[in-house]
């Protein structure tokens, strides 16, 4: 911080003001006696009318003082209220004078990366890359970071990370990832490593070493950030490997979307977050893990904007992918486009979600649903996006019920959906 020093000039005109002297004062002679006689009257009458009073008084003073230190409830108040009035006025003081010391905030941040480093790993990714011009195939690198999610190989990752379908370009194409090898915190070994599942819906997937005795990392509760709290990124970042940032949390709850248009609910932050920073772990000041790195804006004029999925909402993804190698979500089977009044008006329809496409032998199909219908409902709920159909949806299980109202030619109707697994 920049410090300025502001020199203040002296302004003779108002800072210092003489006294004027009286020129109208006289002198007497030290010879009148006239004058002698009167200064003497003016003596006594002084003694009389200033001197007296003011001795009577004092003396008055000190007999009500000592009769009320003579009364000891008296005294106590009196001495108890100066104490009160010291202590207040030493505690203002020292509010004001206090000095903030980086001792703690240091410590913290040296506690927290001791903790956490030894449970994130950097992470190479090779492709094999096919030309779309010149017909010839080769291999590219990817770098970023995971968290030891057991002590048994178990790593939690992006899926962008590890997915050759989140890096295509229109000029070349991925194949699968051919070698995935892992660093683990002060260990020149790389490990290679295989991947147990992916989420593409979710970015988020798991891979596994054939190693014991790691370090898992201690998860937290993302659900009690708060905003302005203490954080920390620790990760690969242009595969520099151990390298940690820290910073605050700048917002909870930001609705964002990837560049595959997936939307997250994530954890905003200004630490530094670079590429290779995907799949390290957003940690709290007590070294606990409360998100997995994943997105930040770049551009001119955007600094300190990242994102971190809640590490909540990765705890049933990653044992799905564990356990099942994929995550089981109900289905609808519907292909929606979103309707909203200017093009209800347009087209004669209602606002709501318009179904455009329709699955065979989907749950919506053996429903009753049809081409051509407005979901305006879904279990009572009013629906205009599919992100807002999919978000009750979701908190369903394969099997459960679910009511769509919807509007067919100028009316409505209650359908029941009984949800199946998402192909």
């Amino acid at each position: 911080m920049d410090e300025n020093n502001n020199q203040n000039n002296l302004n003779t005109d108002n800072s210092f003001k003489s006294v004027p002297m009286n020129t109208n004062t006289s002198y007497s002679s030290f010879g009148d006696n006239k004058n002698k006689k009167k200064n003497n009257n003016n003596g006594n009458g002084f003694v009389k009318s200033v001197i007296l009073p003011f001795t009577c008084g004092i003396l008055g003073a000190g007999i009500v003082v000592g009769t009320c230190f003579g009364v000891p409830s008296i005294r106590n108040n009196i001495l108890g209220m100066t104490a009160s009035a010291t202590d207040e006025s030493d505690s203002a003081v020292s509010l004001n004078t206090q000095q903030i010391s980086l001792l703690d905030y240091s410590d913290t941040a040296v506690g927290v990366a001791q903790k956490v480093l030894p449970s994130i790993v950097g992470i190479d990714v090779t492709y094999s890359v096919n030309s779309i011009f010149y017909n010839s195939q080769g291999t590219a690198t990817a770098k970023g970071s995971g968290v030891i999610i057991s002590e048994d190989g178990y790593i939690l990752t992006n899926n962008h990370v590890v997915n050759s379908s989140s890096s295509s370009s229109s000029f070349y194409e991925l194949g699968n990832a051919s070698k995935i090898t892992v660093k683990l915190y002060n260990d020149d070994t790389e490990y290679e490593a295989e991947i147990v599942g992916t989420d593409e819906q979710t970015d988020l997937a798991v891979i596994k070493i054939d190693k014991d005795g790691l370090t898992a990392a201690e998860l937290g509760d993302s659900d009690s950030v708060q905003v302005g709290e203490f954080c920390m990124a620790i990760g690969n970042p242009l595969g520099l490997g151990s390298t940690v940032t820290d910073g605050i949390i700048s917002a909870v709850n930001r609705e964002v979307t990837d560049e595959e248009g997936n939307s997250y609910t994530a954890i905003q932050t200004n630490a530094a977050i670079n590429s290779g920073n995907s799949g390290g772990a957003l940690v709290n000041s007590q070294g606990q893990v409360i998100g997995i790195n994943t997105l930040k804006i770049s551009g001119d004029g955007v600094e300190g904007v990242g994102f971190a999925i809640p590490i909540n909402s990765t705890k049933d993804i990653y044992e799905q992918l564990i356990q099942y190698n994929k995550v089981k979500r109900p289905y609808l089977g519907i292909g929606g486009i979103e309707v909203d009044e200017e093009t209800a008006r347009a087209n004669n329809l209602t606002v709501g979600i318009y179904v455009k496409t329709l699955e065979n032998f989907s749950a919506a199909e053996k429903a009753g649903i049809k081409v051509g219908d407005v979901i305006i409902k879904a279990d009572g709920q009013d629906v205009e996006t599919m992100d807002e159909l999919n978000e009750i949806k979701n908190k369903k299980e394969i099997g459960d019920k679910m009511t769509l109202t919807i509007w067919r030619n100028g009316k409505t109707q209650d359908i029941e959906v009984t949800l199946q697994e998402q192909p």
